[in-house]
């Protein structure tokens, strides 16, 4: 029996899912200061490369909410924004398969309320398939940098209360 969205047991505040992989990258966001962290890449399959990726605070899991503008999150998942920024970012990296780009984001805790996406922990699954002759040039270690800054700098432009922005005059 699957556990209810708003379970006793279940804590607001996700711990992180354990060390990173290559060290924290830190995000460029005004307030709390946040990091970027992944797991150890598998390949399940022979051309799939996947990940977890979260972004944490000192001592919990951030949620999207936290990344949002100070206005409010925007409509729509973060995925909806998330996706297309992390492709972005690795442009070149990944295959295109008929016409499409061979990624794949999704949750790994999904939202309590649907109706409110945005208040979900940042962990998400990613699985991408690489261009070969790109790839075949670099160390793994490489790639999962790749992987992971470009995940960093999406999670970033999520919201756009960057630490280095000018404050607003009025």
């Amino acid at each position: 029996m699957p556990f209810p969205a708003e379970s006793p047991d279940m804590p607001d505040r996700l711990p992180p899912p354990g060390p990173s992989f290559l060290r924290l990258q830190s995000l460029r966001l005004a307030g709390e200061p946040l990091f970027a962290g992944m797991s150890r890449p598998s390949t399940p399959t022979d051309d799939w490369w996947a990940a977890i990726l979260w972004v944490q605070g000192p001592e919990s899991v951030a949620h999207f909410v936290d990344l949002a503008a100070e206005s409010g999150p925007p409509p729509g998942s973060p995925l909806d924004r998330l996706g297309p920024a992390v492709a972005g970012g690795l442009s070149g990296l990944i295959l295109e398969d008929a016409g499409r780009l061979q990624l794949r984001l999704g949750l790994v805790v999904p939202p309590s309320d649907a109706d409110r996406p945005w208040r979900s922990p940042v962990i998400v699954r990613g699985a991408f398939r690489f261009e070969p002759a790109r790839v075949a040039a670099m160390r793994p270690n490489e790639l999962a940098s790749e992987v992971l800054t470009a995940f960093r700098r999406a999670a970033e432009g999520l919201g756009r209360r960057r630490a280095d922005a000018a404050p607003a005059s009025g």
